[in-house]
């Protein structure tokens, strides 16, 4: 995405109504359907809390060495949450929906959710993140979310 238009704006409202309405705090354009490098966070997970943060192409441009732990999920695989190590903080640099480009550095929440989103952006799910052992406890879950898709195509 090069320019900022309306069809771009307008697919950021959508992604913040459909972050909001499914309780989530971030959400990337991928997982609605549209091959954009497009997120929208929001740690406060309602409009009138925190902050919105549209960013089109997103790119980490620094992470720091320590690390953090924290239980992660994501609505592309609802009922699915593991304990997730990240670094701790890092600087995201994107532009914003007025075309200008915004660098944020981020630490605890704000620094994983825009780590998970831009993940996704590069296909990359969470679950890649998990030790082992973990794995195997959600495969079963994996494994029913994988059915339920495919009776709803039907």
């Amino acid at each position: 995405m090069k320019a900022i238009d309306a069809e771009v704006r307008e697919l950021a409202a959508g992604m913040l109504k459909t972050m909001y309405e499914s309780r989530g705090v971030g959400l990337a354009a991928p997982q609605v359907g549209v091959s954009r490098r497009l997120i929208v966070v929001n740690v406060g997970a309602a409009p009138e809390k925190g902050e919105e943060i549209v960013l089109v192409n997103p790119e980490t441009v620094e992470f720091g060495e320590d690390r953090a732990e924290d239980e992660e999920g994501c609505l592309s695989l609802p009922g699915i949450t593991r304990m997730v190590s990240r670094p701790g903080v890092v600087v995201v640099r994107g532009m914003g929906l007025d075309g200008a480009v915004r660098e944020i550095e981020a630490e605890g929440m704000l620094s994983r959710v825009l780590q998970h989103e831009i993940d996704h952006l590069d296909g990359i799910l969470f679950i890649s993140k998990v030790s082992p052992a973990d794995m195997v406890a959600i495969k079963p879950k994996l494994r029913d979310l994988r059915e339920k898709a495919r009776e709803s195509e039907c």
